[in-house]
């Protein structure tokens, strides 16, 4: 290893383009797949946000979005049965999609969310304080993010507009609740129904905390294992929150033509970093053939000039991977300043890092394949 390192300081000028391709590919993975995070996390923030253990819905939900009404009693009081269960916290829950109509004209599509205001309340999400609740009681009264007041022609509190032709008043701005499909309209369940025209007993959702968080998981897979032996028209659908999150996230990203295309050009950068970073590293290597048949002329073994390529290509692996890191951060805080939040987890830097490594020691690898038919005589005239 020793030589390893002293060979890349003495060729530094060589094999700078090398770790420069690496810490571009590590960049490009990390900074892709980041980005498609952050994007998706979008589409489960009513979950995330919410402090509910557990979630039910009509049959087959697919997404948080894409449910369709149900019978509220029917899910409280299957929910109040169960020992595990808090049913002090047991509330409806609405979101669906609506039409909204523009002040100046056309429409736009819209999320309208309707939750318990009470103190307490599971489904409210925590942007929406005290102040803003109590305005929210008001008949008809809505609150949408600072971030969608163009996106929906308006200008701010006082605006007026229209959902499904049913009036609504803004009373206040929340902050960091940005959707991709359509903008939240937070709202009253009172609110929700008449603008959606729902029945008083009709919901979406039922949400519900238990006792204890480390029961829900083990509730639920009995749930639904009991559901799951019900007509289809009839089985309610159960998760917990972190199912349901990840849930959404997933059915927007492998159901949809925006997730899929952008899953798409997350893949292909993965393959261009791949080629750049295997182009270079072993330009790199095949420049230094004469050095290597010099040490086979010197009597160096095949096998310790193999070693000593596929260590080079692991330090430029090693070197790339923490150069492309505080690179990645910065640009991260550029993309948020822009309105787009990457989500840079351990794990994803920690994959990015592997997955350019084995890039890396691959490009090596591939150079050996030359070692085999160095003949020192010829390279050495």
């Amino acid at each position: 290893m020793s030589y390893t390192l002293a060979t890349l300081w003495f060729d530094r000028q060589r094999y700078i383009p090398g770790v420069l391709a690496v810490a571009f590919s590590a960049l490009l993975i990390a900074l892709q797949c980041g980005l498609l995070l952050g994007l998706f996390s979008v589409t489960s923030i009513p979950i995330d946000r919410a402090n509910a253990h557990v979630w039910v819905g009509p049959p087959k939900v697919l997404s948080v979005d894409v449910a369709q009404p149900m019978s509220e009693n029917r899910a409280r009081a299957w929910l109040e049965s169960q020992p595990e269960v808090d049913m002090r916290t047991v509330e409806p829950y609405i979101l669906k999609f609506a039409g909204w109509e523009k002040p100046s004209g056309g429409t736009e599509l819209c999320i309208v969310i309707g939750c318990n205001l009470n103190e307490g309340a599971i489904g409210a999400v925590p942007e929406l304080t005290d102040e803003l609740r109590t305005k929210l009681t008001e008949r008809d009264t809505i609150v949408v993010d600072e971030s969608e007041l163009e996106r929906l022609d308006i200008k701010g509190v006082g605006d007026t507009a229209k959902i499904l032709d049913h009036k609504v008043r803004v009373v206040g701005l929340v902050k960091g609740m940005k959707s991709i499909a359509g903008p939240y309209v937070f709202c009253s369940l009172v609110t929700a129904r008449r603008a959606l025209r729902f029945s008083p007993d009709q919901t979406v959702y039922v949400l519900a905390k238990c006792h204890d968080s480390k029961d829900a998981p083990g509730m639920v897979k009995r749930l639904a294992a009991e559901q799951s032996r019900k007509e289809e028209h009839e089985a309610l659908s159960v998760f917990t929150k972190q199912e349901f999150s990840l849930r959404s996230r997933l059915h927007w990203l492998t159901k949809t033509k925006a997730g899929i295309a952008l899953g798409y050009a997350a893949l292909l950068g993965l393959m261009v970093g791949g080629v750049v970073t295997v182009q270079t590293l072993y330009g790199a290597t095949m420049a230094s053939m004469r050095e290597y048949a010099t040490l086979l002329a010197l009597g160096i073994p095949r096998w310790r000039i193999a070693l000593t390529i596929v260590s080079q290509a692991f330090m430029i692996g090693v070197f790339g991977v923490i150069i492309s890191w505080p690179v990645v951060y910065l640009l991260a805080e550029a993309a948020s300043l822009l309105g787009v939040k990457p989500q840079l987890p351990v794990w994803l830097l920690g994959g990015a890092g592997i997955i350019t490594l084995i890039m890396a020691v691959g490009a090596g690898s591939l150079a050996l394949r030359a070692i085999k038919r160095i003949e020192p005589v010829n390279l050495l005239r």
